[in-house]
C-alpha cells in the first residue's frame, strides 16, 4: 500500500500563445505548462506537484 502509479496520457493541444511567457515553466511567469499542470491537478484532484508535463513538438 502507499505505492503510486505513473499514468501517461497524450493530449493534442492547440493554443494562442499571446498571453503566455512560452511553454516551459518559469517562476513568476504565466506559461502554458504551468496553466495546464494547474488545470489537470484540479480536474484530477491531485496536489500541485503531482502533475508534470513533458512537451514533444
Amino acid at each position: 500500500m502507499g505505492e503510486t502509479a505513473e499514468v501517461r496520457l497524450r493530449l493534442d493541444i492547440a493554443y494562442d500563445g499571446t498571453d503566455f511567457s512560452g511553454w516551459a515553466d518559469q517562476p513568476g511567469l504565466r506559461t502554458v505548462q504551468g496553466e495546464l499542470q494547474a488545470a489537470l491537478s484540479r480536474v484530477l484532484r491531485l496536489g500541485p506537484e503531482a502533475v508534470r508535463l513533458t512537451v514533444a513538438g
